[in-house]
């Protein structure tokens, strides 16, 4: 089968198709050439602005990156905030679980503030969060059952003692059973009295035996 081309005489059918094929190869290089060339030029123009910025930015002072804290940094500054409240430790030691004469639930409390009465009460719960570790105790007010809550570590709270001690100890932590008419205390001021009374006999005893070693 003969075909007529544009300009010469083409063979047969499968010379034309090689001859396009080659027309599509050389033009396919020629393209590829032409976007080789234009990204050499584009990476160069790119080359050169990195260096510039480079250049600029090394004058100025980079600063190491600070290191990521690993460890929580609450416990430390609870413990320091505690120990500036409390510097004795009177307190922390008063309310501790490890220490045996520490202030148990059950126990009868009397708060002194530095302005105001004293209050005394049955010692119900404690809420332990660090600086703001607070009691519940329970009172009576002109003959009303009354509640209040004292944070151990308030610069307000002159005093915290013990009044009595409860012979057997609580198994709960929460006493809210007290609550209960069967089992409230009602008022504390005989066991405050005793208790005054015989802090004021210890403190002559110990002023008369000053006396005689003078």
């Amino acid at each position: 089968m003969n075909l007529v081309g544009i300009g010469r005489p083409v063979g047969s059918l499968k010379a034309a198709c090689r001859h396009v094929r080659h027309v599509k190869a050389s033009y396919r290089g020629i393209a590829t050439a032409q976007t080789r060339d234009s990204t050499s030029k584009w990476v160069t123009a790119h080359s050169q602005q990195q260096r510039a910025d480079i250049k600029k930015v090394s004058k100025f002072a980079i600063w190491p990156t600070l290191p990521s804290v690993t460890t929580n940094p609450m416990p430390a500054l609870r413990e320091q905030q505690v120990a500036k409240l409390d510097p004795t430790g009177a307190r922390t030691r008063l309310f501790s679980k490890e220490h045996a004469d520490s202030a148990k639930v059950g126990d009868v409390l009397m708060v002194t503030p530095k302005s105001g009465e004293p209050f005394a009460g049955a010692f119900i719960q404690i809420r332990r969060q660090g600086v703001d570790t607070a009691i519940q105790l329970r009172g009576q007010l002109m003959k009303t059952s009354t509640e209040m809550w004292f944070k151990i570590y308030s610069p307000t709270v002159a005093g915290i003692d013990i009044i009595w001690r409860r012979p057997k100890r609580a198994r709960r932590a929460r006493l809210t059973y007290m609550r209960k008419p069967k089992h409230d205390m009602g008022s504390v001021d005989q066991l405050v009295f005793k208790w005054k009374k015989e802090r004021y006999a210890l403190r002559s005893k110990a002023a008369g035996q000053q006396g005689k070693h003078r």
